[in-house]
């Protein structure tokens, strides 16, 4: 059943393109179930292929898909942001009651031994490994490397702009009790 729904919601996204993004990783059926249910409420319609061939017919039904897609959007966007504010506020709770979050800092350790053990290979044993080699330990370090990025951009948040954004969310996310 899941590579149907994934066809049916790969099939609209030449309706809405941001729905493309949405379909890997681990929540891929869901989000198609998602969309292939909004294409089914706006159609009318249960079958995937005569939904896609509605939408095609009609601009009307393409415009209330789009509105509803990005409803879905803004939604899934919401929840992102409590998801990164819950694991903030329970950092800072942990911190305000003495404890450590022993996780995190083993995530953040073995992110940098990681990336410090990458480099020291390629420093130490650079000339005596093949090109291929240098290129995987190479691609590792950066892993490393975004890992390290994330943990700082969490820790003590990101740019200027982003909090910005994140404080206009969460001021439109408490306006409307979301």
């Amino acid at each position: 059943m899941t590579l149907p729904l994934i066809s049916a919601a790969l099939g609209l996204t030449q309706f809405a393109p941001s729905i493309a993004k949405w379909l890997g990783g681990n929540e891929a059926e869901k989000i198609a179930t998602t969309v292939v249910d909004l294409a089914k409420k706006v159609t009318g319609e249960d079958d995937s292929l005569v939904m896609i061939q509605k939408l095609h017919n009609n601009p009307n039904l393409v415009i209330d898909f789009q509105k509803a897609v990005i409803q879905l959007e803004s939604e899934l966007e919401f929840m992102h942001l409590r998801d990164r504010q819950d694991a903030r506020a329970r950092d800072t709770a942990l911190n305000q009651s003495g404890r450590i979050n022993i996780r995190a800092d083993i995530m953040v350790t073995c992110a940098a031994g990681g990336l410090i053990s990458c480099l020291v290979s390629l420093a130490w044993y650079c000339d005596n490994l093949p090109g291929e080699a240098v290129g995987i330990i190479s691609t590792i370090a950066g892993i490393f490397g975004a890992c390290l990025k994330d943990a700082y951009a969490f820790e003590f948040g990101s740019s200027r702009g982003s909090k910005i954004k994140d404080t206009t969310v969460a001021n439109i996310i408490e306006r409307n009790g979301l």
